[in-house]
């Protein structure tokens, strides 16, 4: 097996995830690295994202009715829920759960997870 070498691209978009701390979309993690990494195209970014989530540095997290949303492979592995703004379309971490919601499952049914994804306005657009 090749060892694969670090990229500015790489370093950069690895920098944004550990800095912004939330779920990022490709367009978010694009117009950030670019920052960084001017030159960077947004078909770079896909490829990256692919090697990081190949590699379990990263985790999709689906939002649904929008495009999929990456963090840190470390702050998926704690439980946690997502908020997503409708005004500036930003996902935010929400620490915490409800619990117990085996209570809401029918009878005869058993539960093996679940994913809370609240909506409204962020701090920012309220």
């Amino acid at each position: 097996m090749t060892e694969r070498r670090n990229t500015r691209q790489l370093d950069a978009i690895r920098e944004l995830l550990a800095e912004e701390r939330r779920p990022l979309s490709i367009e978010e993690i694009y117009e950030g690295a670019r920052r960084a990494v001017p030159t960077l195209g947004v078909r770079t970014v896909y490829r990256v994202m692919h090697r990081l989530e190949d590699e379990e540095l990263v985790a999709r997290v689906a939002i649904p009715g929008q495009p999929d949303r990456y963090e840190l492979a470390e702050v998926a592995a704690k439980h946690h829920h997502h908020f997503h703004c409708i005004e500036c379309d930003r996902v935010f971490d929400v620490q915490g759960c409800p619990g117990h919601l085996e209570k809401m499952v029918p009878d005869g049914f058993v539960l093996d997870g679940h994913e809370i994804t609240l909506h409204g306005r962020c701090n920012h657009c309220a």
